[in-house]
């Protein structure tokens, strides 16, 4: 058998696996109705898929960028070594790292254990801070208030510290370690995954994958880790890992953040369980309803979309086999394929751009330590071009339109884009830069006057909610 060829799940009408097409649209018709940002989802039903969607200028071939759904990968690989007997669960953590183990270590640094750390029960009070290039180090100085295994603690170093346990046993990355071992059964092209300074996988964050590979995943998971016929997971761990291990809060009907967590799994509301990441990444799992749901988006309430599904998808799906519906999965059919999120669109032209067309602007000293900005027009579109410490940047720039391309303006790293451009009064210049394999997208609104240029920029997603900066600039001779 070939490893190495892409194998797509197989496809399905949504009545011929029990749902209707109505309902999916309704799903669909509500996400867009409340504005929540979606940029792909795949359902699937009894291993097909029933319906899938890429919000243009999103796509099925890219990858996307995962954030905290990367807990699940890790999680699933500390389970692999384990049934290789490599490392049990109640081994201890000090004992991997005798080099970086502090003098003294404390009882509860001492007592803590791998499966602390996959159900978030290291015992901390907070989530270590990541300040030298040596992860272990920090996650190591970190004070240990409580017993290891009794207190929640949402915990991004405790994953890491699961990564860093996986290469210290194996000698390579957990990236290199679940390529033969699950992304190749699966199908799975393209996996990357960031790493710390010390060339660690970052566990907790950093995997990129396609919407169809967290389906793909989350299909596993619900048949007990078999695939194709081959035991790939034990279906012993994926009984452990998606089962409530510890408390993570009292119980709020309206939230699926205090149902219980498992390994590096939240328990759902309605019997299900999930993977998730910041800003609306889920691989969702429906054992009842033998069903799995990807999402990525780039939203910051999660849990609207949550309910979402609880609203139109969980009840739509019915136990056997629904009477063809032609019509409803023509018009379904058409939903799906005018998916799409338009860039802004005010005003097309402006009589600035014949006087300001391809000025370079020196700019002030700013943190993001640019030093130069400029604006060149075209009849469809322009390209923005930036100077700074990491080199030359141009972006190509539709007219309320998307151009697609690269660059490693915003995140030091080539990122795939679609931008587009509009005038939002005779002066001032609305950029919208999205980062197509990630949860972002950059505006930039740019004033031009007599004196010269005002920049007022921001993401869309943050960890720190909505930061709005500035710098200006002045035309150079």
């Amino acid at each position: 058998m070939n490893t190495n060829t892409v194998r797509l799940l197989p496809r399905s009408t949504p009545e011929n696996q029990g749902i209707s097409s109505q309902s999916i649209k309704r799903f669909i018709g509500s996400i867009q109705e409340k504005e929540l940002e979606l940029h792909s989802f795949m359902l699937v039903r009894h291993g097909h898929s029933v319906a899938e969607g890429w919000w243009k200028p999103y796509d099925s071939d890219k990858p996307h960028m995962l954030f905290s759904l990367s807990k699940s990968f890790t999680s699933t690989a500390i389970g692999l070594l384990v049934q290789e007997g490599r490392i049990t669960l109640e081994d201890r953590v000090i004992g991997f790292f005798p080099e970086n183990k502090p003098e003294d270590p404390s009882p509860n640094l001492s007592a803590m254990t791998i499966r602390d750390l996959l159900i978030m029960g290291t015992g901390h009070a907070q989530e270590p801070a990541i300040q030298s290039d040596n992860w272990v180090d920090d996650f190591f100085k970190q004070a240990v208030e409580h017993e290891p295994g009794t207190h929640f603690v949402y915990n991004s170093a405790a994953t890491y510290m699961l990564s860093a346990i996986l290469q210290k046993v194996t000698g390579i990355t957990l990236l290199d370690y679940l390529q033969p071992r699950l992304f190749e059964p699966l199908g799975i092209q393209g996996a990357a995954w960031e790493s710390c300074p010390q060339g660690i996988n970052t566990g907790g964050w950093g995997l990129k994958l396609k919407t169809e590979d967290i389906a793909k995943f989350g299909q596993l998971y619900l048949q007990k880790g078999e695939w194709d016929g081959r035991r790939l997971i034990p279906e012993a761990w994926i009984e452990e890992a998606t089962s409530k291990q510890i408390s993570n809060g009292p119980a709020d009907s309206s939230s699926d953040w205090t149902e219980g967590y498992g390994y590096q799994f939240w328990m759902c509301r309605h019997g299900a369980y999930r993977g998730d990441g910041a800003f609306g990444q889920f691989c969702i799992v429906f054992p009842e309803q033998d069903a799995v749901l990807a999402i990525t988006s780039g939203l910051g309430d999660m849990q609207a979309v949550l309910n979402e599904v609880w609203e139109h998808l969980l009840p739509a799906m019915g136990a056997d086999p629904l009477p063809a519906d032609a019509d409803a999965a023509s018009s379904l059919a058409g939903t799906l394929q005018a998916l799409k999120l338009d860039p802004p669109s005010e005003e097309a032209l402006s009589p600035m751009e014949k006087d300001v067309s391809g000025i370079v602007y020196g700019l002030e000293e700013n943190e993001e330590k640019l030093h130069s900005f400029s604006v060149r027009f075209e009849e469809d579109g322009g390209v923005m071009e930036l100077t700074g410490e990491h080199g030359v940047s141009s972006i190509a720039l539709g007219r309320s339109e998307w151009k697609s391309g690269t660059t490693k303006l915003i995140m030091m790293t080539d990122q795939a884009y679609a931008a587009s451009m509009t005038w939002k009064a005779d002066r001032t210049l609305q950029l919208t830069v999205r980062l197509t394999e990630t949860p972002f997208y950059l505006t930039t609104e740019c004033t031009f006057s007599e004196e010269g240029i005002h920049l007022a920029y921001w993401m869309n997603q943050s960890f720190e909610g909505k930061v709005v900066r500035e710098m200006k600039g002045k035309a150079r001779a």
